[in-house]
C-alpha cells in the first residue's frame, strides 16, 4: 500500500464514523453503539428520547393553546373593534 492509499483509507473511515455520529444525533439510530458491539437495534429509536420529545411537544402545544385563547379574547372584545374603527376613520 502506498502512502496515498493509506491516507485515503483513514480519511474514508473517519468520514464514515463522523457520518454515523451525525445520524445518531439527528435520528437516534444508535449506529455507534451497534458498531461497538452493544446489543441494540440501530434503526429503533429509544423510548426515552421519544418520551422527552413528546413531553416537550405537549408542553409547547399547551402554551400555544393558552396564547391563542388570550388572542381570541383580545380580538373579540368590543373595545378592540371600536379601536379599529376609530383608527380607520383617522386614516
Amino acid at each position: 500500500m502506498t502512502h496515498t492509499e493509506i491516507i485515503l483509507l483513514v480519511t474514508a473511515m473517519l468520514g464514515l464514523g463522523l457520518f454515523c455520529h451525525y445520524l445518531d444525533a439527528k435520528y437516534q439510530w444508535q449506529l455507534s453503539a451497534w458498531f461497538y458491539g452493544k446489543p441494540v437495534n440501530p434503526f429503533k429509536k429509544t423510548e426515552q428520547a421519544n418520551s422527552q420529545t413528546s413531553a416537550q411537544k405537549d408542553a409547547e402545544i399547551a402554551a400555544l393553546k393558552e396564547r391563542i385563547a388570550v388572542l381570541e379574547k383580545i380580538v373579540t372584545e368590543p373595545a378592540y373593534e371600536l379601536n379599529l374603527e376609530l383608527n380607520k376613520l383617522r386614516n
